[in-house]
């Protein structure tokens, strides 16, 4: 770990070096073309919504009582020479559902710095980490709260029933460090865990693991080089898996102006490291593995050799050339086979449609499982990577994949799954996510039955307008 002389000395130039950036960036030229993350499909929302009673075609199972929650970025004012579609203020959508109707949708941006600034309204309370308050990523139920998230800096935002921006949360002064935008419940111990990194610190992740009643109990370092970008990680019985990846940051883009300086890093070493879930940062087993980079992973498991199974997106690259968002010229949801006695990792391919956003039965986080459910994309080199217009259920144990269509000029984001009761088996339950069409600009929350995927939703809501796509949403159960 570094002293705490090196850390001042470190966060001094950095803070030199933002300067510079940000001086860069304001002298930066106009795109030619138009910004793909700024227009059509994914161009912001530009007022805050309230709209009662929606329109439901369908019946919505009576068993759902909560709110769908969705994230992502909705900048206030972007300049489209620098805009990176990661690094936009966020918004907060949300449907609330009860008694088989749709009660209310709002929409919020999410009260950083510079929303609160541009709105003129009183700073929302709460600790900073680093002065990085732009939370725009995930969307989370625990603890009984609601935590709107982000990596590489921020603490999480409190968010209330109603969309408000409550407070920052270090989880009651727990968390000493920056938080990830991707945590993953144990269902077994009702615990979060997370692998965290912060953009002033290029050398060293944090294993995190939050309680059940939301206080951080382990906040172990592990040592890394080049300060990878570690979006997602994963859960076995025995490990915390760390994709140590070739995105790493980028001292050069942070110079020329770049609001996300990550870059593909081809000198970087590619591994997986295996730490043990209560191990010191020393124990983590590392194994090589071909270069490639995932945003996201569906599920991980030991085999009873001792081996550990990981099933993930895999991009050939990313950030590689684009300064406005991903750039991966193939992805596919592939199985990789970790052997921790010889640290080794082999790769397989399970589906090579491009495509992301990978979710399971997260019941069955951390533990064999059979489905897991994905969001196609165009591909192609698409630059907005824009989704196509199925979903893919994907039948780990039969080998075979079923498609959701939803007909052309209707895109769908991610999708959660939520189980029929809390007894139920996996797969038992229903799929929900938005889906916009893009020839009358309204959006959609569609309901499927993941029983039968292939046929119609079971209920759909209908929003008069579009919703931006953004990043991740979950259901988050009303109590």
């Amino acid at each position: 770990m570094a002293s705490a002389v090196e850390t001042a000395i470190r966060h001094a130039v950095t803070k030199g070096v933002t300067a510079l950036g940000e001086f860069n960036r304001r002298r930066l030229p106009a795109p030619a073309a138009p910004h793909p993350f700024l227009t059509g499909l994914h161009a912001p929302m530009t007022r805050e919504l309230t709209i009662g009673d929606l329109p439901v075609s369908g019946t919505i199972p009576a068993a759902l009582d909560g709110r769908y929650l969705r994230i992502g970025p909705n900048p206030i004012h972007a300049d489209p020479a620098s805009y990176h579609w990661f690094v936009g203020e966020g918004m907060v959508h949300g449907l609330r559902i009860e008694g088989g109707r749709a009660r209310w949708y709002r929409n919020r941006w999410v009260r950083c710095a510079e929303v609160t600034a541009a709105l003129d309204e009183p700073r929302t309370p709460g600790p900073r980490h680093g002065g990085f308050d732009n939370v725009n990523t995930n969307i989370i139920g625990h603890a009984g709260r609601t935590l709107a998230l982000v990596e590489a800096g921020s603490f999480p935002l409190e968010i209330g029933e109603t969309l408000e921006s409550v407070r920052y949360s270090d989880f009651g002064g727990t968390l000493r460090g920056s938080f990830t935008a991707h945590p993953h419940l144990d269902p077994l111990t009702g615990e979060l865990h997370a692998i965290a990194y912060d953009a002033h610190d290029q050398e060293t992740v944090r294993h995190i693991v939050v309680t059940p009643d939301g206080q951080v109990r382990r906040e172990e370092p592990v040592r890394v080089k080049h300060g990878p970008m570690i979006h997602d990680c994963a859960l076995t019985a025995r490990f915390v898996l760390i994709l140590d990846l070739p995105v790493t940051f980028s001292m050069r883009a942070l110079v020329g102006g770049a609001p996300l300086p990550y870059r593909w890093n081809p000198g970087h070493r590619a591994r997986l490291g295996l730490l043990p879930r209560e191990g010191r940062g020393g124990d983590v087993i590392w194994c090589d593995v071909d270069p490639a980079y995932v945003f996201h992973v569906a599920n991980a498991y030991d085999l009873p050799d001792g081996r550990v199974i990981l099933d993930v997106v895999a991009h050939d690259r990313m950030f590689a050339e684009s300064t406005q968002g991903p750039d991966s010229r193939r992805s596919a949801f592939e199985r990789w086979t970790i052997d921790p006695a010889r640290r080794v990792v082999e790769r397989r391919i399970v589906d090579d449609h491009p495509q992301e956003f990978p979710r399971p039965d997260e019941r069955r986080f951390g533990q064999p499982y059979r489905y897991a459910y994905t969001m196609a994309l165009t591909g192609n080199g698409d630059p907005s990577f824009d989704p196509a217009h199925h979903l893919i259920k994907h039948d780990l144990e039969a080998g075979t994949r079923h498609i959701h269509d939803f007909g052309p000029d209707r895109v769908p984001g991610e999708f959660v799954f939520v189980p029929a009761r809390r007894d139920a088996a996996e797969d038992e339950g229903w799929l929900m996510g938005l889906v916009i069409d893009r020839r009358r600009e309204t959006t959609d929350l569609a309901i499927l039955d993941a029983r039968n995927f292939e046929g119609e939703p079971v209920a759909s809501v209908r929003l008069p307008h579009r919703v931006p796509p953004g990043f991740h949403g979950n259901w988050v159960p009303a109590g």
